[in-house]
């Protein structure tokens, strides 16, 4: 009596490899997530360059600034729009240049637009940056305001916009910050409309569309 061995079953093949698999989970996610900021880009009344919100409330927030006076960034207030940014004033490159383009925005708007559109600089390096080295700081780039807001107020405004940082120690030097490198930009009515990746603001022009098109519809 010979003993028969039977042919494998389909479903006991050797499947892919679970690198294979991952990959295509992950361009599977990568067109899904294409699709639906596709989608929304469509459906949006205006084609920002930016990425939109629809209809955030933005959060206030409380700090000294230069000057050492008391500041409270009430969103929308006086009727102004704001590009809001989360930096600290040893930054390398990001920070600075960050200053430059949006300041590039705002000399770009006519005379009318200018005096509506204001630039905040909040730092997330409260234990080296004074209201007076914020001050200098921000007004070496231009027209603007820099805020020193204290732990742990600083830590719970920024969760608010969905900014993190932290500290790094750096051999052969103090510390550094990292930190999310998005602008925000708040309307006259105070709410949270678009951010911008940093890669995106050396499109001035492109920015600049975006500024003018949500400071004429709040």
């Amino acid at each position: 009596m010979t003993e028969q061995t039977s042919a494998p079953r389909p479903d006991s093949a050797p499947g892919r490899p679970w690198y294979a698999s991952a990959l295509l989970a992950v361009v599977g996610v990568t067109l899904l997530l294409l699709a639906a900021w596709g989608y929304a880009r469509w459906r949006s009344p205006h084609p920002f360059y930016g990425t939109a919100y629809s209809g955030v409330a933005a959060t206030p927030l409380s700090g000294t600034a230069q000057g050492g006076r008391a500041y409270t960034f009430t969103p929308g207030a006086g009727g102004r729009t704001t590009a809001l940014f989360f930096g600290f004033t040893h930054c390398a490159n990001i920070c600075p240049l960050t200053l430059s383009y949006l300041n590039k925005v705002r000399q770009a708007l006519p005379a009318e637009q200018r005096d509506r559109f204001q630039v905040l600089f909040v730092s997330i390096d409260p234990a080296r940056d004074t209201p007076q080295r914020l001050g200098e700081y921000v007004s070496y780039f231009g027209s603007g305001t820099g805020l020193r807001i204290p732990e742990p107020a600083l830590s719970e405004g920024a969760r608010a916009y969905g900014v993190g940082y932290q500290k790094v120690d750096v051999k052969g030097a103090d510390y550094q910050m990292n930190h999310t490198t998005a602008t925000y930009l708040i309307d006259a009515a105070g709410k949270l409309r678009l951010l911008w990746d940093y890669t995106q603001l050396p499109q001035v022009a492109r920015v600049l569309e975006d500024v003018q098109y949500v400071m004429e519809h709040p």
